[in-house]
């Protein structure tokens, strides 16, 4: 078995099976999408990715690439076709939870681990080996009587006196290595059959060198029939040599910037005063999805976003919109200049300063439209009842896999949340009632958990705990900042204010932790470009209101899609 390299200890996945034939791995795949991955035996214990597709057992070999050794990097990435990945579980992880195909000529998805059963084995099985061009060198004998300086103790002792009895047992390779020749394919001697194949040329001070790999290359070659070619063990996929295609990581790419250190420590950085107001919204690049003009709420953009959203679970939804929700609020991704611009290293300390106003205006503005953004994904569905409710349920779904102890994205939790709690949403009777009836977790999950979760971090009593959670909930400190009065009698407000503005000052003492806490979690992950463009604010906003709309005020665009909702919501449920 091979073991786990960059201190990476897969073999504790209950989906990796260790050494394991094609044969027993192709029986324990039995409906598509099963999936393992094992230590082939014909490929020198390298994991292959074992999934059913169609009716057909696939295998799919995992490419291990080193490094330049670095600090702090890994040495060694792990490349299944033209991708890479800093350990196999982050490779497996990301295929997995995006349902992507695990190569582009098959189409096949893996999405249903087997669970392995009991210990893993050592070695592979006599049946394995037999055959296996890759079996493991044994150390040739050595001679004892000969002029070298390793022979002179050994003087006028034979071979039977030193290696003992059992040493004739010892199988040794045939077929002597000739010169720069490639490595023959050798064939085990007979148990018992002991063969001296040192020559006069070869070093005897040790053990013999690993085999030289062949000179020509295996490739994969196009069948005569014209269909793209498969993985077979026997011939391995060789990633193409004319360039990595954008977004994807060469050996020597630095790391995303989500998973890079930070340049300087927080001691060693002295306070420079802030030359202006910052923005971690990214300026208006060329969109994928929306064309240059756009209007408001385009079909055929909308039909995108929906099947771009069913093709990702909530789960991989989770981990991009936490990606972006650590950009927007200055969380990850800020630069040297940026720091220097802002005074302080996160976007969490500047929205408690003065000259955060920029900051808070923008994280009210996402907040409002991702809110928005998510009603309409109900109020937009008008075909049958249950269409509806299975939307309602994606969105709880959603804001479990947003919550404390899963991906912890807390005002992404907040957006969710604010468009189930929409007027125009939670007026839908019918729809609500659909969701009891035909998803009853989701509808217990969303009032017996969510409801009260979500009131207690408005009231700033929620979980804050830098492990629990990679993003803190700030939108009730920024309205706060902002001048918005709470609601309620004086006393209780009171309360409230002081607890918000505590937990503000808690966020701004524990970025450093906080940031740990969402690298930790979007280590090893590979967004979708689409989907996380998908979440970004100034899409959002040209979705709602229109390449021309979005620069009309604030409070104008709300209102206006406010009446919006409010007509969708009557025409899918009238009152009486």
């Amino acid at each position: 078995m091979q073991v786990p390299q960059d201190g990476e200890d897969f073999a504790s996945q209950p989906w990796y099976h260790g050494p394991l034939s094609r044969q027993k791995a192709e029986a324990l795949l039995q409906q598509d999408g099963d999936f393992l991955v094992r230590a082939s035996g014909s490929r020198g214990g390298h994991p292959v990715i074992s999934c059913r597709w169609q009716g057909s057992a696939l295998h799919f070999e995992v490419l291990r690439v080193a490094l330049r050794p670095r600090p702090g990097r890994p040495t060694a990435l792990f490349q299944l076709e033209d991708e890479r990945f800093p350990s196999l579980t982050s490779l497996v992880l990301s295929y997995v939870t995006g349902q992507r195909p695990l190569s582009q000529a098959t189409g096949a998805v893996a999405s249903r681990p087997v669970i392995r059963q009991g210990p893993i084995r050592r070695s592979f099985s006599e049946d394995t080996l037999r055959g296996s061009p890759a079996l493991t060198e044994l150390p040739r004998t050595r001679k004892w009587s000969d002029s070298q300086p390793a022979g002179l103790e050994h003087m006028g002792r034979s071979r039977e006196d030193h290696c003992g009895p059992e040493a004739s047992a010892m199988p040794t390779c045939a077929l002597p290595r000739m010169g720069s020749d490639p490595m023959l394919l050798k064939t085990p001697a007979p148990l018992g059959s002991v063969a001296d194949s040192l020559r006069a040329s070869d070093g005897q001070l040790h053990a013999k060198a690993p085999s030289k790999p062949p000179r020509t290359p295996s490739l994969v070659l196009r069948d005569a029939s014209g269909r793209p070619p498969t993985y077979c063990e026997l011939v391995p996929r060789v990633p193409s040599a004319q360039g990595t295609p954008p977004g994807h990581s060469s050996p020597d790419t630095e790391a995303p910037w989500w998973e890079a250190d930070e340049e300087e420590e927080e001691e060693s950085r002295s306070f420079a005063r802030p030359q202006a107001e910052v923005s971690f919204c990214p300026p208006n690049n060329p969109s994928c999805l929306l064309g240059p003009q756009n209007r408001p709420l385009e079909p055929r953009v909308l039909s995108t976003l929906r099947g771009l959203f069913l093709a990702h679970h909530p789960g991989s939804t989770a981990l991009h919109l936490l990606l972006v929700d650590c950009q927007a609020t200055g969380l990850l991704g800020v630069t040297k200049a940026q720091r220097g611009a802002m005074g302080v290293a996160s976007g969490l300390e500047l929205l408690t300063l003065p000259h955060g106003h920029r900051l808070r205006l923008e994280l009210l503005e996402r907040h409002e439209a991702l809110a928005l953004a998510g009603a309409l994904a109900v109020l937009g569905c008008a075909g049958p009842l249950e269409e509806r409710a299975a939307t309602l349920r994606g969105l709880v779904e959603l804001a479990l896999a947003l919550g404390p102890g899963a991906a912890g994205d807390l005002p992404g939790l907040a957006a969710v949340m604010g468009a189930l709690l929409m007027p125009q949403v939670s007026r839908l009777e019918r729809t609500w009632r659909q969701l009891r009836r035909s998803h009853t977790e989701a509808a217990l999950a969303f009032e017996q958990e969510l409801k009260p979760l979500m009131r207690a971090l408005d009231e700033g009593a929620g979980p804050c705990d830098p492990g629990e959670v990679a993003l803190p909930h700030v939108v009730p400190a920024v309205r706060l900042l902002e001048g918005e009065e709470l609601p309620g009698p004086l006393d209780e407000s009171c309360e409230r204010l002081l607890r918000t503005l505590h937990r503000a000052r808690q966020m701004a003492r524990d970025a450093p932790k906080f940031r740990e806490a969402a690298a930790r979690r979007l280590r090893g992950f590979r967004p979708n470009p689409q989907l996380r463009e998908a979440l970004t604010t100034g899409f959002v906003q040209r979705l709602l209101w229109g390449s021309r709309g979005v620069g009309a005020p604030q409070a104008a665009r709300l209102e206006k899609f406010q009446r919006v909702l409010s007509v969708l919501s009557q025409r899918l449920e009238p009152d009486g």
